[in-house]
């Protein structure tokens, strides 16, 4: 009597690539709230009217604030050939054609932030990890029903070394830009 070992079905996981190309025949709608994740796409959740201003204060905040830097709002960054977020917010470095020649990366990210009200979770256990693991810098999630902001700085090993919670955030500053700090007060009121 033989031995039978039994498999189990493996996900097929798409490229960036396949993702763009779905999207460039049709398979994706234009419209489409989607990003790509570790092979996988994921249906985003709507927007709130709460979670537009917030990321609408971020923006003009960081607009101001930062520079040079490119303020990227509610677009992707490429992470691997397996993984394309779409952050709410993302401070670039400057680049001279403002990444129309290639896409923006880990490397390019200063620093990465989600707004999240309904996302939370995901965005603390799926995403999280996910820069770490891409050597994103820092990372902020402006967590709205808990009224606070966790920051994750130092990737390392596929994790944050540095971790913390700062309840109802005042000025902050960015680790990659040492001399630019925003005031976040007016986000929670």
């Amino acid at each position: 009597m033989g031995t039978t070992m039994e498999t189990w079905p493996r996900r097929h996981r798409i490229t960036v690539d396949d993702y763009h190309r779905m999207a460039e025949v049709g398979l994706l709608a234009p419209d489409a709230r989607v990003e790509l994740i570790d092979g996988e796409i994921f249906e985003m959740a709507p927007i709130g009217k709460e979670h537009n201003s917030v990321v609408d204060q971020l923006t003009r905040l960081f607009v101001r604030a930062v520079g040079d830097a490119i303020v990227r709002v509610q677009g992707s960054i490429r992470l691997g050939t397996t993984s394309e977020p779409q952050p709410d917010l993302v401070l670039l470095r400057p680049s001279a054609d403002f990444y129309r020649s290639r896409f923006a990366t880990a490397a390019d990210a200063l620093l990465v932030v989600e707004v999240s009200d309904t996302t939370l979770r995901y965005d603390r256990d799926v995403k999280v990890p996910l820069y770490a693991r891409h050597g994103v810098l820092e990372v902020w999630i402006v967590d709205l029903s808990n009224e606070r902001l966790l920051v994750f700085e130092e990737p390392e090993g596929g994790d944050y070394r540095r971790r913390d919670v700062v309840e109802r955030p005042s000025r902050m500053s960015i680790a990659a830009l040492p001399r630019v700090d925003v005031d976040l007060s007016a986000l929670f009121d």
